[in-house]
C-alpha cells in the first residue's frame, strides 16, 4: 500500500512538473501615468515635432519563460492627440490626418512574437494597427525594462517599444514634402498583474 502510494505522488508530481508555465496577465498602467504612447515627425525637413497621445488603454499577457507566447492589445483614443499646441492639434485631428470624427479610435493587436535569438528580452512584436480606417500590418521592436513586486503589493512588468509608420499606408492625405513621410513611435508600456 505504501509502495502504491509513493508510486502515485512520484507519478503525480512529475505531471504537475511537466504542465507548461501559463503567461500572466496584465493591465497597462495608465491610470498612474506610467506609460505612454509618443511620436515624432519631421517638419518640412525644418526641425522634429514631437507630441503623444493622452488617452488609451491596453492589456498584454507575458511568461518570462516563454515570451513567443505573449500577447498584447491597445486601444488609443485618437481625439487625444497632443503636440503641444492646440490649433495644429485641431488640424491634426480633422480629415487631413487622422479624421477622429470618422475615426475615433485606432487600435493594435499582436498576431506573433519573435524573440531575439542571444537575448530573450528583447523581441519584435507584429501585430496589426487600425488607424484611420486602415488596417496593416506593423513591427514594433521591444526591450523589456524589468519584472517585479512593487510597494503597494502589486506584480509589475515593463517595456520598450519603437516603430515607424507611412502616413499614406495609411490613408493620411496631407503632405508635407518627402521629409515628412515617415512618424517614429515611441511606446513606453509598464503593465500591473491582475
Amino acid at each position: 500500500m505504501l509502495k502504491k502510494s509513493l508510486l502515485a505522488l512520484a507519478v503525480s508530481s512529475i505531471g504537475v512538473m511537466s504542465l507548461p508555465a501559463l503567461a500572466d496577465n496584465y493591465v497597462i498602467d495608465t491610470k498612474g501615468a506610467h506609460a505612454s504612447i509618443n511620436f515624432s515627425i519631421k517638419h518640412l525637413g525644418y526641425s522634429v515635432l514631437t507630441g503623444r497621445f493622452d488617452k488609451f488603454d491596453g492589456e498584454f499577457s507575458y511568461d518570462p519563460a516563454k515570451p513567443e507566447a505573449s500577447t498584447i492589445n491597445v486601444t488609443i483614443d485618437t481625439s487625444s492627440i497632443n503636440s503641444n499646441h492646440a490649433e495644429r492639434d485641431k488640424h491634426l485631428r480633422s480629415a487631413d490626418f487622422l479624421n477622429v470624427d470618422k475615426f475615433p479610435k485606432a487600435t493594435f493587436v499582436s498576431k506573433s512574437i519573435k524573440v531575439d535569438a542571444d537575448d530573450k528580452d528583447e523581441f519584435d512584436i507584429i501585430g496589426d494597427l487600425t488607424l484611420n480606417g486602415v488596417t496593416k500590418s506593423v513591427t514594433i521592436e521591444v526591450e523589456k525594462v524589468g519584472e517585479g513586486k512593487d510597494p503597494w503589493g502589486g506584480y509589475r512588468a515593463g517595456f520598450s517599444g519603437e516603430t515607424e509608420i507611412k502616413l499614406k499606408d495609411f490613408n493620411i492625405k496631407m503632405d508635407l514634402g518627402p521629409a515628412s513621410q515617415t512618424v517614429k513611435l515611441e511606446l513606453e508600456v509598464e503593465g500591473v498583474k491582475k
